[in-house]
């Protein structure tokens, strides 16, 4: 079959700041050499797909709106995004390829809507930078399908490597550098749905938010408001919101919390990857040539803890593989993700990866920190 474009899209990492790109704060992704490949060429008429991996397939009308959440619903959606961008996308056969696993916390369904992007606008002569795509796969995903998603995983697929990713406009990204370590990714072997756990984490946010709202001085209320993607997050200050935090219900107190602390140590993680040695209670001393990875790997368990502690989104399962990465050797573990579920990615020296791997019982990973968006032309 002569097939016209080859795409290929990575999975990623969600290193520092997990569940808060929903939020508009920053993020930071790393792109894993895993990845979806995605080839297309031009039909007449309909659009046909089929996955090597899953077996499915599907034959639909350019512009049909996708109705659930299957294989083909998220080609469709990738469809209609990239016609609401302005590209005309036709009649096309797309094959499908991956090794980024489903359900795992390593932004499959993001590689596949990349990827996807990425081959039909190169196809039907579109932009297929990565800015383009990935912003036209977060559309895809969150506008035509509907998911309650950030930019995390479209813009860590398209961009790769390990990007700081500002989730308010114009969405800048800046590479970042570490200059030790290896992550490896323990599967805990219990799959679960961003879909499931993002609204009511949200729904949860928005509840403390309108209560904190009545309760709080004017110098207060004018950094809050009623929805968590219209708070000046980062003007907020924990020591000014704690008297008011106890007079509101515990669980959305929590989800506020977790916001604030979250985004506080992933300030002090990004000043030691950009070489600046910074100052915390979770840090160990920052010394010695590996402080660097040693530094951002205390954050990353620190950002565990919170992950597990007020934002309720860990289970034993997770709990049980960052321990054990810990004990045999990682700089630091987390989940990756948007939790109850998935895998643990831990940062940790290339020598102790090996025993790390035989921490868990299911699938494991040693991994590269990959590149962004390809695209070729046959």
């Amino acid at each position: 079959m002569n097939y016209e474009v080859l795409a290929s899209a990575p999975g990623r990492l969600d290193f520092l700041n997990t569940h808060q790109d929903y939020k508009g704060l920053p993020v930071v992704s790393v792109a894993i050499n895993l990845r979806t490949r995605v080839k297309a060429r031009r039909l007449r008429g309909a659009c046909r797909a089929r996955s090597l991996n899953t077996g499915e397939s599907a034959e639909f009308k350019p512009g049909e709106l996708p109705a659930g959440r299957s294989f083909a619903d998220y080609v469709k959606a990738a469809v209609v995004s990239l016609q609401r961008s302005g590209v005309e996308v036709g009649g096309c056969e797309l094959e499908v390829d991956s090794d980024v696993p489903i359900a795992s916390g390593m932004a499959s369904s993001a590689a596949l809507l990349v990827a996807t992007v990425g081959a039909l606008s190169a196809l039907w002569g579109g932009p297929a930078d990565p800015a383009f795509v990935a912003e036209t796969a977060y559309r895809a995903e969150r506008e035509v399908m509907g998911i309650p998603c950030g930019r995390l995983d479209q813009y860590g697929s398209a961009f790769g490597r390990i990007s700081y990713i500002n989730t308010k406009p114009p969405y800048n990204v800046e590479r970042l550098e570490l200059d030790r370590g290896v992550f490896v990714a323990l599967d805990s072997g219990v799959r679960h749905s961003t879909a499931e756990v993002h609204p009511q984490r949200q729904r949860e946010l928005d509840e403390g938010l309108r209560a904190l709202l009545a309760v709080v001085p004017p110098s207060i209320r004018e950094k809050l408001a009623e929805r968590h993607w219209k708070v000046k997050w980062e003007e907020l200050d924990e020591e000014e919101l704690k008297p008011y935090l106890d007079k509101i219900p515990r669980v959305p107190a929590n989800r506020i919390l977790f916001t604030i602390r979250m985004h506080r140590s992933t300030l002090v993680a990004l000043d030691i990857l950009r070489g600046r040695k910074a100052e915390a209670p979770y840090l160990p001393p920052l010394d010695g040539d590996d402080w660097r990875a040693r530094g951002v790997g205390a954050v990353m368990t620190y950002q565990h803890s919170l992950l597990r502690d007020l934002y309720d989104v860990s289970i034993p399962e997770l709990d049980r593989l960052v321990e054990g990465a810990l004990a045999k050797g990682a700089y630091g573990a987390k989940l990756s993700g948007a939790g109850l579920g998935g895998v643990v990615m831990a940062l940790a020296p290339e020598a102790a990866a090996g025993s790390i791997r035989g921490v868990g019982e299911a699938r494991s990973w040693v991994l590269k920190v990959d590149d962004g968006l390809r695209v070729e032309y046959l």
